[in-house]
């Protein structure tokens, strides 16, 4: 084979590769959803799942009696004054993070999306927040950076929220499974109503992923 002709072939190789990179997903993390210049902050990350139920069942007391609820009863009351003693034994700061709570919920510092990711193929690692569930398979869901989220805790800002649909559905083993998605990536702002026990509460969302794969989350 002459040199012109081993060139040919590099290029026509080459040129049937370059699709398949191009297509090649980009693994990402959740930082990068975030905006150059503007921080997600995570201030439950170092609560295990007991701490933030716990943390939760202080926060709905302590909103119902803001609300003057009369049903308040004072069993509810010791067993609220009991949760925060014994977080704060466990070295949980419970005003401060009732604090951080309520910011996320009224400011919603970093809704902004990152614009540069809008038709990227992605994989992201995350936590599963069913939506669309038949028995244990699972076709739609929202994709969650912290257990808990949106529902022990408040939602994070909505650049830390992935709506995920897929055509095919997997096996959930356990609320809030650990996941890697793969698809591609798009940017807006949507709006999902999450049923949780108490009712429902709409998320707000700043990405969605047509997902072509989910598979249980492995280092």
């Amino acid at each position: 084979m002459t040199v012109v002709q081993r060139l040919l072939v590099l290029a026509f190789c080459t040129a049937l590769a370059a699709p398949a990179l191009a297509d090649a997903p980009r693994v990402i993390q959740w930082s990068d959803l975030v905006p150059k210049g503007t921080v997600a902050e995570n201030p439950f990350a170092k609560l295990d799942r007991a701490q933030l139920q716990a943390l939760s069942d202080v926060a709905a007391v302590r909103d119902r009696r803001a609300k003057g609820d009369k049903s308040l009863s004072a069993a509810d009351l010791a067993v609220e004054q009991n949760t925060v003693r014994r977080l704060e034994q466990a070295g949980v700061d419970v005003d401060g993070l009732l604090a951080k709570r309520r910011a996320i919920s009224e400011h919603r510092t970093a809704a902004q999306v990152n614009p540069l990711l809008d038709g990227l193929t992605v994989r992201l690692p995350g936590y599963v927040l069913p939506l669309e569930i038949t028995g244990r398979k699972v076709t739609e869901f929202l994709l969650v950076p912290w257990v808990g989220a949106c529902i022990h805790t408040p939602p994070p800002p909505p650049n830390q929220i992935v709506h995920v649909k897929t055509d095919t559905p997997f096996e959930l083993t356990g609320l809030f499974m650990p996941v890697w998605i793969t698809g591609r990536l798009s940017t807006g702002a949507t709006k999902r109503s999450l049923y949780l026990v108490d009712g429902t509460s709409d998320i707000d969302i700043g990405y969605t992923v047509k997902a072509s794969r989910v598979e249980p989350y492995s280092q």
